[in-house]
């Protein structure tokens, strides 16, 4: 399910065969690789100071270059995918609430989208920057339905393809995991991987919920590792109140990141994952935790388009 032309973490400012107009502050060369990087401290504060030279990174274990470094907020596309399953019935106001705070909390500049799911995953609001029309259309939300999790995150990175920003984002809330999807964890963790995206989950009330605490296989294991492999986090809080503050402070996470940009030193074009690892300075930064996307697919020629 490879996309052509696709550099997964910069896709030479393209996705999907769709142009980007991004702000200045992330127009860099095509040739380069971007990752958003966000670095946080032993308390789980962000470290907001850091210079180029405090960061490497690492290319299938080969160093590369930083060329390009900036802490710029540019603006986001940003889709917000909200379960609505009979399930989430009890906790639907608290997640419009939440998503609400989300929309409140971004740059004016952002531009949002919202996917609702149940039986099957539905496009209510397109791209937008008027978050009221994203809220109007959150207001009318009604909860029935089946799990389409997986699909809707599917989606969810399709629409996305459409998005005028270079960077771009993915909110989850949902309250358990999928009986009702197309396709597979793994096929969309694929997908993922193929886009520039960061996604953050959040998982309602699994704290008194035994089948998500099953070792690597229960839905909360799932969520976290769609999350993580994007460079995003996942977040479980133990009652659906607790959904405003998360989505705050994954707004402030956006919010506080580092882009950096390196030319790969690898110059095959042969549509193969390449691991991405980026650390900080230990002399001056001491243990600071670095978290961004795990990697990336090279382009590839002469391969077909996904349909």
């Amino acid at each position: 399910m490879s996309l052509p032309g696709l550099l997964s973490i910069t896709v030479f400012m393209l996705l999907s065969g769709f142009q980007f107009q991004p702000q200045p502050t992330l127009r860099v060369n095509v040739d380069e690789v971007l990752l958003h990087v966000a670095v946080t401290d032993s308390s789980n504060s962000y470290i907001s100071n850091l210079t180029k030279n405090d960061f490497q990174i690492w290319e299938d274990k080969i160093e590369q270059n930083v060329e390009y470094f900036t802490t710029a907020n540019a603006p986001l596309s940003v889709g917000i995918i909200l379960d609505v399953s009979d399930s989430m019935k009890f906790g639907l106001g608290s997640a419009r609430s939440a998503a609400e705070t989300f929309l409140t909390a971004g740059d004016p500049k952002n531009e949002y989208f919202l996917i609702q799911f149940s039986d099957t995953p539905r496009l209510t609001q397109d791209f937008t920057s008027d978050v009221k029309k994203v809220q109007k259309s959150l207001a009318m939300t009604k909860a029935k339905g089946n799990t389409s999790l997986y699909d809707a995150v599917y989606l969810g990175l399709e629409t996305l393809n459409r998005g005028s920003n270079a960077r771009k984002a993915l909110l989850v809330i949902t309250d358990g995991g999928d009986n009702n999807s197309r396709y597979p964890l793994s096929a969309v963790k694929e997908f993922a991987e193929e886009h520039d995206a960061m996604i953050y989950t959040v998982g309602i009330g699994v704290a008194n919920r035994p089948e998500w605490h099953l070792p690597g296989r229960s839905p909360k294991a799932r969520l976290k590792s769609l999350a993580e492999m994007t460079g995003g986090k996942a977040y479980f809080p133990d009652s659906a109140r607790d959904l405003t503050d998360i989505c705050a402070l994954i707004s402030t996470d956006l919010k506080s990141q580092y882009v950096l940009g390196y030319r790969s030193l690898n110059l095959s074009r042969d549509g193969r994952w390449r691991k991405v690892r980026v650390t900080v300075d230990r002399r001056t930064q001491g243990s600071g935790h670095v978290r961004t996307r795990s990697g990336y697919y090279a382009s590839a020629i002469g391969k077909s388009s996904k349909p």
